[in-house]
């Protein structure tokens, strides 16, 4: 026997309730030991709409669950076969029916934790932001307070944005946090 993790494809938005049906089955013992863990990955986003930011949960691969099997090489189809009648769940992924389901290699499944939160890494929350160059916005803190622009560059990597704004009667590109911009 060989523990490794398997990708399996559900339907969409029913990722989360597979698990749960599959979690309830391995504590009733069906699988009898050999499904050992499942997950439907899910990754913290950190966004900010309309100046005011949140964290929300997205899925990282939506569709697909992730479930860790000490697969036998004698009865393997029969284990195959129950987590395919759980309802939602299509099939393991690159293989037909019939054929014995293809682990991802280690360094996939560390970059899926990765962005779980489950392995330590360097960031664990994504950022997203909904900015646009062009857009109208006011800033709100910091020395152009309540200032009023157009967004004329963005750097996602700084998190940061050019705003031109009018001071004196000219246009005046000013350097922003993303934080200190709401849109109008």
């Amino acid at each position: 026997m060989s523990r490794a993790w398997y990708v399996v494809q559900t339907y969409s938005q029913y990722e989360k309730k597979i698990e749960q049906d599959i979690r309830l089955l391995i504590s009733e013992g069906v699988f009898g030991g050999v499904v050992l863990d499942v997950k439907a990955p899910i990754e913290k986003v950190e966004e900010i709409r309309n100046g005011k930011k949140r964290i929300r949960e997205r899925k990282i691969w939506p569709g697909y669950i992730l479930i860790e099997l000490d697969l036998p090489e004698v009865g393997w189809k029969d284990i195959v076969a129950n987590i395919i009648k759980v309802q939602g769940v299509i099939n393991f992924v690159g293989v037909s029916k019939g054929q014995r389901p293809i682990p991802i290699n280690d360094e996939e499944v560390k970059s899926v934790f990765m962005l779980t939160g489950e392995i330590k890494a360097n960031k664990s929350i994504f950022m997203l932001y909904d900015f646009e160059e062009g857009e109208r916005v006011r800033i709100k803190g910091g020395p152009f307070d309540s200032f009023e622009g157009l967004i004329s560059s963005i750097d996602y990597e700084r998190k940061k944005l050019k705003v031109a704004v009018q001071i004196f009667g000219r246009s005046t590109p000013v350097e922003v946090d993303f934080q200190h911009i709401e849109k109008i």
